[in-house]
């Protein structure tokens, strides 16, 4: 049976030490920055439908950017993030947030087609096995779902990709790998069938982007 190569990644194990060293501080150096990304990132999933799964949820900065009507679940592997999340939801009168869980994306506890749309945010370059967390994305959608995935890819060439370059060690500590580039993501997709519709920028300045993908129907 064939199978897509997949690259190695940091473990599982290693990212939940990360994360909980993050957690107290994650809002402070995130929110402002990635917020027009999350907004347009809801937005996108949105068009899919209104159940939602928000795959590494975090510390839940854009579970209030949902409407009132939508059905929200979020995932995370990290206890100490979801426990930030927990407290935003019951402060902020999230209802439409039906369920936040430890979970590993890579291993989801749903249903076959339990969602309308599956929303990742500055996830998929740093799960240790991105592809498989796609596979799982694409199993727990409704026949003609979306994925919709936030997030810094590298440029392939040109003047941004030098300056990636450059810049690669700082963005690599905060999880932002220009070695990961929007062409692994379609090359997933062809492999499994998915259609590619496209990735586009948004702030700040292109730097982040938003990529989405639909399940055949």
């Amino acid at each position: 049976m064939l199978s897509e190569p997949r690259e190695a990644g940091p473990t599982t194990a290693l990212m939940r030490k990360a994360y909980a060293r993050w957690a107290p501080v994650y809002d402070v150096v995130y929110d402002k920055l990635t917020e027009p990304a999350a907004r347009d990132a809801v937005e996108a999933a949105l068009v899919g439908g209104k159940r939602i799964l928000e795959a590494g949820v975090g510390t839940g900065l854009s579970l209030g950017y949902y409407p009132k009507d939508a059905e929200v679940y979020g995932v995370d592997l990290s206890e100490d993030m979801l426990k930030r999340a927990n407290r935003k939801v019951a402060r902020k009168g999230l209802s439409h947030v039906k369920g936040l869980q430890v979970m590993d994306v890579c291993r989801l506890g749903y249903a076959d087609a339990s969602f309308d749309a599956v929303v990742a945010q500055f996830l998929i370059t740093l799960v240790p096995d991105p592809e498989g967390a796609l596979d799982e994305f694409l199993r727990v959608l409704k026949p003609g779902g979306m994925i919709v995935l936030a997030n810094h890819f590298g440029q392939d060439a040109g003047t941004v990709a030098r300056v990636e370059e450059i810049v690669a060690p700082l963005c690599e500590k905060i999880g932002w790998s220009s070695a990961f580039k929007a062409a692994r993501i379609e090359a997933w997709a062809k492999w499994r069938g998915v259609t590619f519709i496209g990735v586009r920028p948004t702030f700040p300045g292109g730097f982040f982007k938003i990529l989405r993908m639909q399940k055949p129907g």
